[in-house]
């Protein structure tokens, strides 16, 4: 699965300010809506808040990779954020979290689902690569790293 194929440069944003996790879930739905506007924040809130309830997506080192199931839209979605200053987001390690990637995928893609989470996993688990997403400027040298880091995985 490839990541840019559903994370476009306009649902990346470096530097977000968000005090919360509840702040970082509404601003990944904002985000969303901008590119799909046939899904609604409110449905992307209520799809990845249920998600949390279930336990919390963040897999430690900073990172969460918050995702849910839609009923509407017809394909997989992405959208990353660099936070300006770490949350607490109930990670698996308990250090807060400060790089985002929020991921909606239709109700019925259980197996795509699963293997963008894998490449997502895949993706986090580098450091450099982490780093270097913590480093960046702009959304455009976050989606060119992103790029790079897929390209030397294929």
């Amino acid at each position: 699965m490839n990541i840019i194929d559903i994370l476009s440069l306009d649902c990346i944003e470096s530097a977000a300010s968000v005090s919360s996790k509840k702040r970082v879930l509404e601003k990944l739905g904002g985000l969303i809506t901008t590119q799909n506007p046939e899904l609604s924040e409110d449905e992307i809130f209520e799809s990845l808040v249920s998600r949390e309830r279930l336990g919390s997506t963040g897999i430690g080192h900073g990172v969460a990779i918050p995702h849910g199931r839609v009923k509407t839209g017809g394909k997989s979605i992405g959208c990353f954020l660099q936070l300006e200053n770490a949350v607490d987001f109930d990670a698996i390690d308990g250090k807060p979290v400060d790089l985002v990637f929020g991921l909606l995928v239709p109700e019925d893609s259980t197996d795509e689902h699963l293997q963008i989470l894998s490449t997502l996993a895949n993706l986090f688990s580098n450091e450099e690569i982490c780093d270097n997403l913590r480093q960046a400027a702009s959304a455009e040298e976050i989606h060119t790293l992103i790029t790079h880091w897929q390209a030397t995985t294929e």
